[in-house]
């Protein structure tokens, strides 16, 4: 997936057991951090960095979606633990996740093991691909995506 090219439209489960789509977005940008595991220490820290600064997010206009491999009932208990008030999508079955790219092999105690690499995906209105931040660092991330939507936000009046 390259920057300025149109994504892929995708359909998944949401944490209320319902369905949402990239393309019910359509005319905001849509912040989509995918995360490996709800309620772990990193993804936690991730979570709620995106819950402390939803309303400026909200105010650039942004929409934000978190996603995991999590079944939804385990995205909404994670929402619902830390009262998170954006919508977390649960990628069963890792379409969306290799769709983008995302599942790499990892070392966890010594073993290679598939997982989820941390990645914040900025797509614009129009759908087309803004801006990927791979590797992300917990810590910090969400004052550094709010940073770049509202430098975007300055160069593109809606």
């Amino acid at each position: 997936m390259e920057l300025n090219e149109k994504v892929t439209d995708f359909t998944l489960q949401t944490d209320e057991d319902k369905t949402a789509s990239l393309s019910d977005y359509v005319g905001k940008p849509v912040v989509l951090f995918f995360y490996p595991r709800a309620d772990t220490p990193g993804c936690t820290i991730e979570a709620c960095g995106f819950r402390d600064t939803f309303t400026k997010l909200q105010a650039a206009g942004a929409v934000v979606l978190g996603i995991s491999r999590d079944t939804p009932k385990a995205q909404a208990k994670f929402r619902a633990k830390y009262e998170l008030p954006y919508t977390l999508l649960a990628d069963v079955d890792e379409k969306v996740c290799n769709q983008f790219g995302v599942l790499k092999e990892k070392n966890m105690y010594g073993k290679k093991v598939w997982g989820i690499e941390r990645t914040t995906f900025v797509i614009g209105p129009d759908q087309t691909l803004l801006h990927v931040f791979p590797k992300v660092t917990p810590e910090g991330h969400a004052e550094q995506v709010l940073a770049l939507l509202q430098e975007w936000k300055k160069t593109h009046k809606a």
